[in-house]
């Protein structure tokens, strides 16, 4: 199933519920997605998407992932979309760095690679293990008031876990985290996530603050030298993200007994292929494991899908359903989405049919383009 042809799409989607802040007042009005379809020889369609939080979340930048891409897709030309390794080491050889870059591309492939074996992803990754995967939703960071509305809204709207940004002025975080806490239902999950923006003794004030509080806490600080600083005065769940950029972080996080959950982030890890990896050893090692990603709509959010419901039901955390936190959509899948949950759509590959049309015109084009057809031939 050689690849014959990569074309690359670039849509704004902006957020539902408006700007987007998160630790130290950084901001964001919507994603800005580079869109991949990779058209196969016999007829396959594969689709990938890569989404950055602005250009200060993590080192990705949408104008970074767009040029990087110009650069990869034509080494992609002539390889079989089946062979992931393959067109992964090739990607890795043409392009030093820049995982992010390189997510779109792989996801494609898995996608594409799918549809040929007539599977579902999530089968493909290692099957469909139950039928319900947890959703959370993020509260950005405004007034404890402001804050506490939002979480009740969501919990009204059916969703039973919410991660609560702080990672700014320590007293004013726990107002907010006091307020989130107060104001929904006493079994609502929390996450208190900084984004790695404390310093230690941050952290340390904060935890003695809400040591009568049931939260888990997410990515305090910076690196792991500053987490396993903190670790002893920890007493709950600790989650690592942004530390977790590779399989060597995690072997390195575990060992030093820093972490009971892990949140992998797709374009962060470099794609599916790399984030299943990690995914497999974090199962075996015995840690609650998120699957997410940066950003996106329902191309994004079908892969996160997968990957979730592909890991055990023993080790599943959560994960979040970007295609409802943006205002444009650019394909129909069903996610079966209710009370704070969804599923992996049933269909081969990704599950999804996307609407070509509502993507505008390539920005670039690789290789040979087939007619226009559906994602399914």
């Amino acid at each position: 199933m050689r690849i014959r042809s990569i074309s690359l799409f670039s849509q704004w989607q902006p957020f539902r519920d408006g700007t987007y802040r998160c630790s130290g007042g950084r901001s964001a009005e919507g994603f800005l997605s580079t869109i991949v379809k990779l058209e196969a020889e016999d007829g396959i369609v594969g689709w990938g998407e890569m989404a950055p939080l602005g250009s200060f979340y993590d080192p990705a930048f949408a104008s970074g992932a767009q040029a990087g891409m110009r650069e990869l897709v034509p080494q992609l030309i002539g390889l079989d979309a089946r062979a992931v390794l393959a067109t992964n080491e090739r990607m890795d050889l043409a392009l030093k760095g820049h995982a992010y870059v390189k997510s779109a591309l792989d996801m494609a492939c898995w996608d594409a690679s799918a549809k040929y074996a007539e599977t579902p992803l999530c089968v493909a990754l290692g099957g469909r293990f139950g039928e319900r995967i947890p959703l959370y939703r993020s509260i950005s960071q405004m007034s404890p008031q402001q804050m506490a509305a939002q979480g009740k809204k969501y919990v009204e709207q059916g969703y039973r876990r919410l991660q609560v940004k702080v990672g700014l002025d320590v007293c004013d975080d726990i107002e907010r985290m006091e307020a989130v806490r107060s104001a929904v239902p006493k079994e609502t999950v929390i996450i208190a996530d900084a984004n790695a923006s404390w310093r230690t003794a941050q952290v340390r004030e904060f935890l003695r603050a809400t040591r009568e509080m049931d939260y888990a806490l997410e990515q305090p600080c910076a690196t792991l030298e500053e987490t396993r600083s903190i670790r002893q005065h920890c007493d709950r769940p600790l989650i690592l993200d942004e530390s977790i950029d590779g399989l060597p972080a995690l072997l390195d996080a575990h060992a030093d007994g820093l972490i009971d959950g892990v949140t992998i982030k797709l374009a962060r890890v470099g794609g599916i292929t790399k984030g299943r990896l990690i995914r497999d050893v974090a199962v075996s090692l015995g840690l609650a494991v998120t699957i997410e990603d940066t950003g996106g709509a329902e191309i994004c959010t079908a892969a996160i899908a997968h990957m979730m419901q592909s890991t055990p039901e023993s080790n599943r955390q959560h994960t979040v359903d970007f295609h409802n936190w943006v205002t444009v959509s650019h394909a129909t899948a069903d996610f079966a989405c209710g009370e704070g949950s969804f599923t992996a759509p049933q269909g081969p590959g990704l599950g999804i049919e996307v609407a070509e049309g509502s993507l505008g015109r390539s920005f670039c084009t690789a290789g040979n383009s087939m007619p226009s057809r559906s994602s399914r031939i």
